[in-house]
């Protein structure tokens, strides 16, 4: 870097002679740039008087940027997710009180389909108010958009609410690849593109967005809660996958198997490996973590986990609590003695308060 510097200084030198203008003194040298507080962007390279020297070439080089890792809040924070407008692809049997549909939408030019299901009746002059639905890991190739979360989409359903269930991209028969929850952030951005898409659904209110998560839905949740700034006013996890993205990627291991050696090419170890661990580069892991962002998650948040979930730690819950008490955010913590991963014990209960906080913090706003 010394010698790029010095040759950079001759170069000047030589200019000034060559034009007639004073060298410039050491005080006149620019001050160097502070560690940018978003994501850069790409800017054309100033026309420079040409210099018969090919050093000029490498110097440019050494300037570069790297590109912020996509699962970054603060780039994910400088996208775009317009959505689109919501197609209906199919009429399904009714529910109790509601219209069950298969809907669907865009997503970085993906058709990405959904069930949708709208309450009978006259809707409020502002429209029904709306639950975002993020289900959990389910594999790709046996999801079907009507089966499983029966009984919590109903739940919600009923208590005149729309509630929108995306099927992330590569689910179903939603257009591209399923790439998985936490490597990269493709189904959070399939979720903020669904809240802009029902935002423009006539029988929506857009100022009334919820969301709801289990386990990876949990992540998803928590990503876009961070992300978008107000569209989302309050979200319920359920048994979510929450905890700092470092405790993700070595605190979560598959319990049936707590000993194995870990997937080499799994997204975890090739972090570990191209980043480092977190003294290594604390700024890359905590920038891809929603947890370093709760000062700006955008409202209330309530929390439900087990303590017998053998598929997601409860410590993750029990961290994401008390992280949201230190950034004096609203937040409520429910935990459920020895049931399982779906609260299927305390189901009811569970599904009470969800509804209640729901209610208060989305519906009664």
């Amino acid at each position: 870097m010394k010698q790029h510097t010095f040759l950079i200084a001759l170069i000047a030198l030589a200019l000034a002679a060559c034009n007639g203008l004073p060298a410039p003194t050491a005080a006149g040298n620019p001050t160097p740039a502070s560690t940018p507080t978003s994501p850069p962007t790409a800017t054309a390279a100033p026309t420079a008087t040409p210099v018969p020297s090919a050093t000029l070439l490498p110097t440019l080089a050494l300037t570069a940027t790297p590109t912020p890792h996509p699962l970054s809040i603060p780039f994910m924070r400088q996208q775009s997710y317009p959505g689109s407008e919501i197609t209906i692809e199919e009429t399904l049997i009714p529910g109790a009180n509601y219209y069950r549909y298969i809907a669907s939408y865009e997503s970085e030019g993906l058709k990405i389909y959904a069930l949708l299901t709208v309450p009978f009746g006259e809707p409020p002059l502002t429209g029904w108010p709306v639950i975002v639905f993020n289900h959990g890991f389910i594999p790709p190739g046996q999801y079907k958009p009507t089966e499983r979360y029966v009984a919590y989409v109903n739940a919600l359903a009923r208590q005149g609410y729309i509630v929108f269930r995306s099927d992330y991209r590569g689910h179903g028969e939603s257009e591209g690849e399923a790439t998985g929850g936490y490597r990269t952030p493709a189904y959070t951005i399939d979720v903020l593109n669904a809240v802009s898409s029902i935002s423009r659904y006539p029988l929506a209110d857009p100022d009334r967005i919820g969301m709801w998560g289990h386990s990876m839905g949990g992540q998803i949740t928590l990503r876009a809660m961070v992300t978008s700034c107000c569209a989302i006013r309050a979200g319920s996890i359920w048994g979510g996958v929450v905890g700092p993205y470092w405790d993700i990627a070595t605190e979560w291991r598959n319990p049936s198997a707590p000993n194995a050696t870990p997937n080499p090419a799994g997204w975890r170890n090739r972090f570990v490996v191209e980043y480092g661990t977190l003294e290594d580069d604390p700024e890359f892991w905590n920038d891809i973590s929603p947890n370093s962002f709760l000062a700006d998650i955008s409202g209330p948040l309530q929390i439900h986990h087990a303590t017998g979930d053998v598929v997601v730690p409860y410590a993750f819950s029990e961290t994401l609590y008390r992280e949201m008490l230190d950034a004096k955010r609203t937040v409520f913590f429910f935990g459920y003695e020895g049931d399982d991963h779906d609260i299927s014990e305390n189901f009811s209960t569970a599904m009470l308060r969800t509804i209640e906080f729901f209610d208060d913090y989305v519906k009664n706003r």
